[in-house]
């Protein structure tokens, strides 16, 4: 017979608690995401235009990081790199495992954006006689930014759910702070319940304003849902 009673009360006491770690979450998918952007720039650039050994380099980094748990790279970060005398806090493990997985999907995403550039384009720009890098600023990248904009929002909501496993390594996002709570009241089901509402409000606003910015900056007609 279930006769589990709810204390919510006691629960909502620590809203200002889990805000803070909603902080935290909202930072560390920010920055895991616009440096994983700027690693999956440089990875797509050398894959589609680099030469064979940059490409067999990019291709291994892709295979490595998109074919294994982003739990079992975190823990080689955390736990192997000591090894050779790189000692990093939990906060910046977690921060690289986020943009080294990201940067290796964020990769092929705009390695689809490069494809999708017009050829005449690319041939307009060499006529002008635009360098490779002026190429990328003024031609692949704005074309690419319109194109890709809707996987990489929905990608960055990933991101944020995703640093949840932050947790493991006490970092206190809003997951940490969950546990931390839960193991202290014992209350895991208003706790849990509170952090997964903390979730979908971060996710719904990310969201909202992701969808706006893609509508005023790049004309592009996105939703929120």
């Amino acid at each position: 017979m279930f006769d589990y009673v709810f204390q919510w009360r006691e629960a909502f006491t620590y809203v200002p608690y889990f805000i803070g770690g909603m902080w935290v979450t909202f930072h560390l998918s920010f920055l895991g995401f616009w440096m994983g952007c700027l690693v999956g720039l440089f990875g797509a650039l050398g894959k589609t235009y680099g030469g064979r050994v940059i490409t067999m380099a990019v291709n291994a980094y892709v295979i490595m990081f998109t074919n294994t748990p982003g739990l079992v790279t975190a823990f080689f970060i955390f736990y192997g790199l000591p090894e050779f005398g790189i000692l990093l806090s939990p906060y910046n493990t977690v921060l690289l495992n986020l943009v080294l997985n990201a940067g290796a999907y964020i990769t092929e995403i705009m390695r689809g954006g490069f494809l999708s550039v017009r050829a005449t384009e690319l041939e307009a720009a060499s006529a002008l006689g635009f360098s490779l890098m002026q190429s990328l600023r003024l031609v692949i990248v704005p074309h690419i930014a319109k194109v890709l904009y809707a996987p990489l929002s929905n990608f960055y909501i990933w991101i944020i759910l995703g640093s949840s496993g932050a947790s493991i390594f006490g970092v206190e996002e809003l997951t940490g702070r969950a546990f931390n709570v839960s193991s202290e009241t014992f209350r895991s089901l208003e706790i849990f319940s509170i952090a997964a509402g903390f979730y979908v409000i971060l996710t719904i606003v990310a969201s909202a304003v992701l969808a706006y910015l893609g509508r005023i900056v790049f004309r592009v007609k996105a939703k929120i849902f």
